[in-house]
């Protein structure tokens, strides 16, 4: 796997470190940074469990899906990681717009149009986190029916951590959006997000049925 960007700043960070910046008296990193990061773990989760099948003399029919999975995981895995420094950025955008100046009517709206794109921008990135996480539940059906049995619960633990990713971009999206002015690009991630939401609830809701009968059948 790919090593980290050392222009991440909140990717390079010790777990500790993270959680007490996430802690801090301050809103960013937040909630968008924390469900891209759900989503990574979630997606390594998925990419542990096939490279913990792949191999085994037990495992040899399903090993050519098993590694498909895989190959569909790992930069997913990467590019969630990324999107945890990006949502941050985002924010910092945003705020930066706010602060440009309004002493003059030209210079409302000037700053007016600077944060309704920054805002725009910034409900880009956990929309694309919703997106990342889809395809990385999509690649984890086969990962919770055929991988390692004792790493099953493994695929559970993905499952979950991916719908925290996906659902608490979609609150992110959401909160963005709602005070913007329409547009085609508004309407546009509206209707995404609407599209995406129920499918993926079913599926993983039957991601987690199959690692249940797995674990105890």
């Amino acid at each position: 796997m790919a090593q980290i960007s050392l222009a991440s700043y909140l990717a390079n960070l010790p777990v500790a470190c993270f959680i007490e910046n996430v802690a801090a008296k301050s809103p960013a990193p937040g909630g968008g940074s924390v469900a891209a990061l759900s989503g990574a773990l979630g997606a390594g989760l998925g990419a542990m469990v096939c490279r913990l099948t792949i191999g085994k003399k037990k495992y040899k029919d399903v090993e050519d899906e098993l590694r498909a999975a895989e190959e569909k995981l790992a930069p997913l895995v990467e590019k969630l990681r990324d999107l945890v420094d990006e949502d941050t950025f985002a924010f910092n955008r945003v705020m930066a717009a706010f602060d440009l100046p309004q002493g003059t009517d030209e210079e409302k709206a000037s700053r007016q149009a600077a944060v309704d794109q920054a805002t725009l921008e910034a409900a880009m990135v956990p929309f694309t986190v919703m997106q990342a996480a889809d395809a990385a539940l999509g690649a984890l059906t086969v990962v919770a029916e055929k991988g390692n049995l004792n790493s099953v619960s493994d695929a559970g633990v993905a499952a979950l951590s991916l719908s925290t990713c996906f659902h608490g971009a979609r609150m992110n999206v959401e909160i963005n959006l709602k005070d913007l002015p329409a547009s085609g690009q508004k309407a546009a991630m509206v209707e995404g997000v609407a599209g995406l939401a129920g499918p993926f609830d079913v599926r993983c809701a039957q991601i987690l049925g199959i690692v249940s009968q797995r674990m105890h059948g």
